[in-house]
């Protein structure tokens, strides 16, 4: 487990590192940045750089986290990628499954394969697991649907960097959504009126809404203050066990 900045997280777990871009969400990959770093530092984990590397040694540190967290699966990937095979994929499922004292979270850009898997039967979907996938615009609105029809018990959509205006989402089925701006060096604009209206379409669905940031090239500095308002709201889960 590895302490994160990212703000509606709390650990982060990466049994696989490395990935490929494959909308403009990914252009300005951290994930791809930091892994270079790392390599450049000498780290073995990431000698490979962001080539896509499974690292079974790690899989089952979560049986080791005694202390109930909230943990971001595959931070530094994504587990859908499609040249992971089902079998390491189902792995993770059993290991997420076996430790129900912390609640993991999935998010992936590739949700045709994600709804595919699902689809075939392959994947035992823990109580604990948190599915998510990746809408940056409106061009990929259509992972909502391919979520949404998963057997995931709580589903949710993280819209970072949003890079348009995303009118008219299906939040049926959907019970959290993420908003943020790019950060960087030369992040990508993103308007007030495109989170305002997410906003506003999750107030009239009951869907919770946190907004992450502003972005821009001093996050910090921009902060996340939407109309002189903080959004951390978290999805209210009603336990079925």
């Amino acid at each position: 487990m590895a302490s994160t900045k990212i703000e509606w997280t709390e650990s982060t777990w990466n049994p696989i590192t490395g990935c490929t871009k494959i909308s403009s969400g990914c252009k300005f990959c951290y994930a791809e940045v930091m892994a270079l770093r790392l390599k450049a530092m000498g780290q073995e984990k990431y000698k490979n750089g962001f080539e896509l590397t499974l690292h079974p040694d790690v899989i089952n540190e979560p049986y080791t986290w005694k202390k109930g967290k909230m943990i971001f699966v595959n931070s530094m990937s994504d587990l859908f990628h499609e040249k992971l095979p089902i079998e390491y994929i189902q792995q993770i499922f059993k290991v997420i499954k076996e430790n129900p004292h912390h609640v993991f979270q999935v998010l992936t850009k590739r949700a045709d394969i994600l709804r595919y898997y699902d689809s075939e039967g392959w994947l035992e979907w823990p109580h604990n697991l948190w599915m998510g996938v990746t809408v940056e615009n409106k061009d990929v609105m259509g992972r909502i649907e391919n979520l949404r029809n998963t057997g995931a018990r709580v589903k949710f959509l993280s819209c970072e960097p949003l890079l348009s205006s995303l009118p008219d989402m299906n939040l049926q089925g959907i019970d959290w959504v993420i908003v943020g701006g790019e950060s960087g060096r030369t992040p990508r604009p993103m308007k007030e009126e495109w989170v305002l209206g997410i906003k506003e379409q999750c107030q009239n669905a009951n869907v919770a809404f946190y907004f992450k940031q502003w972005g821009g090239t001093n996050k910090k500095k921009a902060g996340k203050m939407l109309e002189g308002k903080v959004y951390n709201e978290m999805p209210v889960i009603i336990e079925s066990i």
